[in-house]
């Protein structure tokens, strides 16, 4: 009885707090969906409120998409953020395996190095970081938001804890069947780092995906923008138009959850792998 009793407890505050995430998420789809002004009113005192019934508009999206332009900004944010996914996934597989399984001289000063440098604040780094990138006249193309992120320092950390899993018995094997380093990787290695890859695949593109600060810096022109610096801008110009700017919104987090909702089972399989083999 009493294990029926702290479960039913234990599920109700998991509702209950699952309730409490989801409201602004919910309030902000239905207002997406609100004639301009609407969404003010229906938050009003209900003595203030009107007795008409508001009805549900695709005003909001229509104007995004087609007098602001957002699907151009929608379509930058997904190149980039698919580009950064692709090439880091690749750099830091290939990275966090050799830092794990290949013997070389200075690996482990090497490694460390690149932990200390987790230290450094993002913003220390900026400053270096667009001189290097004007110097490489990148500057203002998707190639500015995109070299940055090509490799991380997280992502080469994580690769490496679950690479030192592999048995090296299983490399030498293939080795004395000749088989070469680049072939190991490839159809030995990265089949068996799939479950973290599919973890780090998840959080990097929603890392891209919801970058504001770096694109802000480096995309100066209006086409090149991404879409939560256009959001940004858009919100600035519209400010009393909480309807178009709660459909932005929208706009930009459902990508995200759906993402999320087809790769939850790898993402949280990555994560518990990883926690009992690390």
């Amino acid at each position: 009885m009493n294990r029926i009793v702290r479960a039913l407890v234990h599920n109700g505050l998991l509702w209950g707090l699952a309730l409490v995430v989801l409201t602004p998420l919910a309030w902000t789809v239905k207002a997406s969906f609100l004639p301009a002004g609407s969404a003010m009113t229906i938050a009003a005192p209900a003595d203030e409120a009107p007795r008409d019934a508001v009805g549900f508009t695709l005003d909001n999206y229509r104007q995004l998409f087609s007098r602001l332009n957002l699907g151009r900004y929608f379509a930058n944010s997904v190149l980039v953020s698919t580009a950064i996914t692709a090439i880091s996934l690749a750099l830091n597989s290939m990275a966090g395996y050799a830092f794990a399984k290949l013997r070389f001289r200075g690996r482990d000063g090497l490694f460390k190095c690149l932990l200390a440098a987790l230290v450094v604040p993002l913003q220390a780094a900026m400053l270096p970081l667009f001189l290097m990138l004007k110097q490489l006249g990148v500057i203002n193309t998707y190639w500015a938001v995109i070299i940055p992120s090509m490799a991380t320092i997280y992502g080469i950390f994580l690769v490496r804890q679950y690479a030192l899993s592999i048995p090296d018995s299983l490399l030498d094997a293939a080795r004395v069947d000749g088989a070469g380093e680049g072939r190991i990787f490839w159809t030995v290695v990265l089949p068996l780092l799939k479950p973290v890859l599919a973890t780090l695949g998840v959080f990097t593109f929603l890392a891209a995906w919801n970058d504001f600060m770096w694109p802000l810096v480096v995309l100066t022109g209006n086409d090149a923008q991404t879409l939560p610096v256009a959001l940004a801008i858009l919100s600035g110009e519209h400010v009393q138009d909480v309807e178009l700017m709660m459909a932005g919104s929208v706009v930009t987090v459902l990508p995200a959850l759906f993402l999320f909702a087809i790769l939850q089972r790898q993402l949280i399989g990555g994560i518990m792998m990883g926690s009992v083999k690390g």
